[in-house]
């Protein structure tokens, strides 16, 4: 799943994840710095940048890329902890990730969220308050180049009623199961 940022990921997984709490989801890795109350090894791995080029070195993530000033990724672990007990697996990366995790499993379903509109989008980026405004600049810059993508997704929900959008992100993952791994019947 992508979406640019302060588009509601977070938020569609964790009411997904309320009703199916046997969705496997992994911590991604990052270089950046945790924002207040984010938890080590639950929000995310927060590693050094020598940290996390050792583990690029190494091959041990799915995918991984520079986003904005820092760097993310998945670590193969993550999904095999998952995948190794049977359970579906959701990805919140970014537009590049997603795109090297179809090239290694061409059967995953890439799902994109969507703001209702551009204006909504940076009104829920400034209300966080957690960001200089050159960095909100930056969010807002790759927000446009990242919305461009969203056809190239084999899934598109756009964000505007939360609980819509939650169901639609349920029924897309349960739809994805009953036809093993195809894309081909999931509803768009």
């Amino acid at each position: 799943m992508s979406g640019p940022a302060g588009v509601g990921k977070g938020t569609l997984v964790s009411r997904v994840r309320a009703a199916r709490p046997e969705l496997g989801l992994t911590v991604s890795a990052t270089t950046r710095d945790p924002r207040p109350g984010e938890v080590d090894g639950v929000s995310y791995h927060f590693m050094t940048e020598d940290e996390f080029q050792s583990h690029v070195d190494a091959g041990d993530f799915l995918e991984w890329a520079q986003v904005h000033d820092h760097r993310y990724g998945t670590l193969r672990s993550e999904v095999d902890r998952c995948l190794d007990a049977g359970r579906s697996v959701a990805l919140e990366i970014d537009v590049q990730g997603g795109a090297n995790v179809k090239r290694l499993y061409p059967d995953v379903v890439r799902i994109f969220i969507l703001p209702p509109s551009w204006e909504v989008l940076e009104s829920r980026l400034r209300g966080r308050g957690t960001e200089s405004e050159d960095s909100l600049r930056l969010r807002l810059a790759d927000a446009r180049k990242e919305l461009e993508l969203a056809p190239t997704y084999d899934v598109r929900i756009t964000n505007d009623d939360l609980d819509a959008a939650a169901r639609e992100l349920a029924e897309t993952i349960e739809s994805h199961e009953i036809q093993g791994g195809t894309t081909t019947h999931v509803h768009h």
